[in-house]
């Protein structure tokens, strides 16, 4: 496959064989440069952990057609495999949370965490599907108008929140006045309350940060998984 992922690298200093590779995926329009930029990266060093961060910037086709997993498996963690990682958590922003959310669904037992800030979930129409349903929980793919693509990754979200299983952990963040809040309260309702962060912002970079940070100060890493 030829790699259509931008990458930048932000490697700790740490010699720890245990480290984590943290794995970033920006929103629609947002650069590679832009998660150092706006305070993501140094949100993460600042907190002196084992964590070898890369920020990414995958072409949009990739989510058209569907090659968004594969395309972050090939390109990234195959890669990272290689070079001993064996821990492996990603950050989505936004379009980057359904990404994150797209490649855990394929690959499960590869990914330890999850961070979603702001995620997108679906178009207007799928989400309101999902709250005329009732929520994910009560929402029936038999019933769905949704496109095949959207069925496969809702089903796997609700069987997945569904289980709980011990691992990846699944952390979310999001502002109460973001254009896609209605999804990220769906979501909410099926996570542990700790789990959970919100906060008095929209859609951009200030409220996302605040979250990170105060999401960082819950120790997501300090612990292999846990209960979603």
């Amino acid at each position: 496959m030829t790699s259509v992922i931008t990458c930048l690298h932000h490697n700790t200093t740490s010699d720890d064989d245990d480290r984590v590779l943290l794995v970033m995926l920006p929103g629609a329009g947002i650069g590679v440069g832009d998660f150092a930029e706006h305070g993501m990266v140094a949100a993460v060093q600042e907190q002196r952990l084992a964590i070898d961060i890369v920020a990414t910037c995958p072409a949009l086709d990739l989510y058209l057609d569907g090659t968004i997993a594969e395309a972050l498996h090939c390109s990234i963690v195959e890669p990272a495999l290689t070079q001993g990682y064996r821990r492996f958590w990603f950050l989505g922003i936004s379009l980057g949370g359904l990404g994150a959310l797209l490649y855990t669904s394929i690959h499960t037992t590869q990914v330890e965490g999850l961070v979603l800030l702001a995620p997108f979930l679906g178009t207007q129409g799928t989400v309101a599907e999902l709250a005329e349903a009732g929520g994910l929980a009560s929402w029936s793919p038999s019933r769905s108008s949704v496109t095949k693509t959207e069925q496969r990754f809702l089903v796997w979200l609700q069987g997945f929140l569904a289980k709980r299983p011990a691992c990846p952990a699944l952390y979310l963040g999001y502002g109460r006045r973001d254009r896609f809040a209605q999804g990220h309260r769906m979501l909410a309702e099926q996570l542990p309350g700790d789990r959970v962060v919100t906060i008095e912002g929209g859609h951009d970079w200030g409220t996302w940060l605040a979250l990170w940070r105060q999401l960082l100060d819950a120790t997501p890493f300090a612990t292999k998984g846990g209960d979603v």
